[in-house]
Parts: structure tokens; sequence; C-alpha cells
């Protein structure tokens, strides 16, 4: 890789196209250069940061015309603290990029026929739509040039979100447009209470500090979760913990779940360590068509409650139950799915590799009085065998629900070993849906094809898929 001192300046550059990963590429010296935070049609000089051999990545420096496909920001935080990367693009067209990234990879990567892409279910809110939001505590804040050049004495601790390419660095949010009220004031809150406490906030690279993370949960039916994530050195300053939660619960009585975690380890996660309940219950519920579901701490559910509606309504749709169907619910999680499916099925046998997430997924058809699901935790390569369906029954219908990266190529093997009758895949990656479905294609078509947009102003795309045995 050459020097970044040695590296071009492309002067009155038209952007081309939107391309991979939300970032506009245009072609200059030969090379396709990747752009982010630009539209087709500006007309910009670019920066390349980064000379591969096939392509370079830019950074566009100035811009000489806007292009008619851009919008004004929203948020102050633009193009700094790597959310929302698409906010300089009226919402309708990103529509248009999304649904023609599912195309893009079925023909790029799938090179299987496929059915007209349908047109994107778009999301109702566009703005405040997600139901759960982390934040990082840093004592090596992010500092814009504006902030360095005044050469004002400045406060080195934040809490906000990591900057790109720069793990330790947080930007401090004053206002995030993510996530509706009260979340920006319970950060906020929590950001001066701490200051004014003197409560060491994180050191990422010495992993020393009492401050270390904040999440926030809301629910649709009006109930709040907040959990602090504190740091090994919260060991010696139980204080520490009783005073800030205290504050919260005083100054935000709508708390309904208040909790804590000491994580003692060299990374955030938190799923296999014991969650301290300081007050409320030790959940928040979420409903969809009737039905409820408990969201702890660790649980996974789709952060924008009212578009995972809309995808879940796919799903079903795209399963053609009459009543008397056996489904399997691969990936199966909490078992939203599962539980949103089973009135219209015969059975559902949920299966997934977290064995809490089995648990939780047990309760939620408990309280939901949904007595035909079941629910196994392993590995789906170990599970899925001869014996397993003997006993719970073929299926007539998969569903399947895979982690960005996929199925492995064994599950997908032993999919076209079972043979069900019809598949609907949901996915966050049409790349490696699209992959995967190529490899199904050996005895499946597809039939039909649903993106849902769940994240606005992101690149990201739901992709439900209905695939039926040839």
């Amino acid at each position: 890789m050459a020097r970044r001192d040695k590296l071009p300046l492309l002067e009155n550059i038209t952007i081309e196209r939107m391309a991979a990963e939300g970032k506009c590429v245009v072609h200059a010296n030969g090379r396709a250069v990747f752009v982010p935070y630009t539209a087709p049609g500006d007309v910009v000089d670019i920066k390349v940061t980064k000379a591969r051999k096939k392509f370079w990545e830019g950074k566009a420096i100035t811009f000489h015309q806007y292009s008619p496909q851009r919008t004004e920001p929203f948020c102050a935080h633009f193009s700094i603290c790597g959310g929302c990367k698409w906010q300089h693009i009226p919402y309708e067209q990103q529509l248009v990029y999304k649904r023609q990234q599912v195309i893009d990879q079925f023909e790029r990567i799938g090179k299987i026929p496929f059915p007209e892409v349908a047109p994107i279910l778009p999301s109702q809110n566009t703005r405040y739509y997600r139901n759960k939001l982390e934040f990082a505590f840093s004592d090596q804040r992010w500092f814009t040039r504006e902030e360095i050049a005044s050469g004002e004495e400045l406060d080195k601790r934040a809490l906000g979100f990591h900057i790109p390419g720069s793990f330790e660095k947080i930007l401090p949010i004053e206002h995030c447009h993510l996530q509706a009220d009260p979340s920006n004031d319970i950060r906020m809150a929590v950001d001066q209470y701490a200051k004014e406490q003197g409560l060491p906030y994180y050191n990422m690279r010495q992993h020393t500090g009492v401050l270390r993370t904040l999440m926030i949960r809301t629910a649709n039916t009006g109930e709040l979760m907040v959990m602090v994530q504190f740091g090994r050195d919260a060991d010696n300053a139980p204080e520490a913990i009783d005073g800030l939660l205290n504050h919260l619960r005083e100054k935000f009585p709508m708390i309904t779940s208040l909790q804590y975690v000491i994580n003692r380890k060299m990374n955030d996660t938190f799923h296999d360590l014991e969650v301290t309940l300081f007050a409320g219950q030790s959940y928040i519920t979420e409903q969809m068509e009737g039905l409820q579901f408990r969201v702890s701490a660790q649980s996974f559910y789709q952060t924008n409650s009212e578009q995972a509606y809309q995808l879940y309504r796919v799903t079903r749709n795209f399963a053609q139950l009459s009543g008397e169907e056996v489904v399997y619910d691969l990936y199966s999680g909490t078992g939203t799915i599962a539980n949103f499916v089973a009135a219209q099925a015969k059975k559902v046998i949920g299966v997934e590799y977290v064995e809490t997430a089995t648990q939780d997924a047990k309760v939620n058809s408990q309280i939901n009085n949904v007595s035909n699901t079941d629910f196994f935790a392993g590995d789906m390569r170990d599970l899925l065998n001869s014996e397993f369906l003997q006993q719970h029954g073929r299926p007539d219908v998969i569903i399947t629900d895979p982690p960005r990266v996929g199925m492995h190529a064994d599950v997908v093997k032993q999919l076209l070993e079972v043979g069900a009758p019809r598949i609907v895949y949901v996915s966050c990656n049409p790349a490696t849906q699209a992959r995967d479905i190529a490899l199904l294609h050996e005895k499946y078509r597809v039939d039909k094809l649903q993106p849902v947009d769940m994240f606005p102003h992101t690149h990201h795309v739901e992709n439900v898929a209905s695939l039926v045995l040839r």
C-alpha cells in the first residue's frame, strides 16, 4: 500500500452511482474509487486514502456541485459518528438503492433465475425507530479539528459512539435521532452525574476505569430498561454503582428495569456474565399482534419493533400455512417467529445455538399460552439428523433466519437432504442469502423476494425469500 502522503488527489470528479456498503463509486485513473457520504451526480475533489491493487478508497474533501439526489442531513453528528450514513439521500431514493442492492446480489453472487423483486416495504418511522442503543464511556474523547485548533482545555471524558476506525475514541453525542425519549435525557443525565461525581471513564487500551457502557432499551408497551456496564475497577467502588443507579431511579421513575453488570473481561460482551437487577423487573415486554415477548438485557429482539411486525408478516405469508404443517424455525433465538406463526401451524420446532435464548423462547410460549411449540439448543449440523426428524416429524416448511454470515455450508447440505416442500429464508444480508440460495438451487427454485427496510438512513436491508422444492 502506498504511503498516505503519496496518495493522489482526484479533482472535479463526478460521482457515478451507489455501490456496496453504502459508498458511492467512480472510475478514475483506471480504477474504481469508493467514496462515502457522497451521492450520484456530486462533483467533488477526492483524496485517495487507501490504494489497493484493483480499487482505491477515498474521501470527498471539496464539493464543487451537489447532486439533485441530495437532501440536508438532519443530525449534527452526520459523517462523524459513523451511523446513519445515508441521511443526505432522500428516503424514497434510499429505498430504490436498497431494492437494487438485493437485485445486484442475486445477479452477481446468486447467478440463478429469480423472480422480479417486489417493491421494498418502507419503514413507518424513519427517525426514533430503534428500541435499543448502546453507548460507550471513554477517557479518550474524539475532538474535531475546530476543537483542537481552539487551544482551549477540553474534557477528555465522553459518553457516546465509537468513531469508525478508532476503537478507543468516543464521540460525545448531544442528540441521537435513533431512539425516542427519554433516551437522550437518560444518556445526558448519566454523563452529567458521572462528571460531577468524578467517576473514572473507561480506558479501552489499559482496561481501567469504572464506567464502561450504557444500554437503553424501550418497548412498544412503554416499558423502559437501562443497564450500566461497569469495569473491573468498580469492584473497589460499590458506592459508585449505588450512587449512579439511585440517581437514575430518582430522576427517571419511568424506568421499569434497572440493571448492571461488572465486566472484568477485555471486551464489552456480557452475554456470558451475570446481570444484577437493581430495581424493577428483569425484563421489558414487547407486543406483536396480541402476543407478548419478554426481552431481557441479554436477549436479542429486532431493534425496529414496528418493522419487525412487517417482516414477520411477510415470513408467515410466504410460509403459506393452513394449520396442518410441521414448521422448523432455524436460528430461532427467543422464539419470536416461532410463536408468531404457531397459530397457523400444527407444530413449530425451534432450533437455536444459544441455550439461554432457547429458554427465553419457551417462556415466551408459556406466557402466550402457545402449546404447539418446542425448542432445542445445539449445533444444527448435529441436531438435524434422521433421528431428530423421525422424533419430531419431517418439516413441511422450514423458516431460517441466520446471522449476517449466513448459513454454514453443512447446514445448507442438510436442508437439501431434508427436502422440505418450502423454505422461507429471512436475511439481514442479501449477499450471504444469495450465496446460500445458489447452493439450495440444486433442489429449490426462488418463488418470491420481498425486501423490508428495517434501518432507514443506512444501506442495510432485510430480505425474505420464498423457496419451493422442485
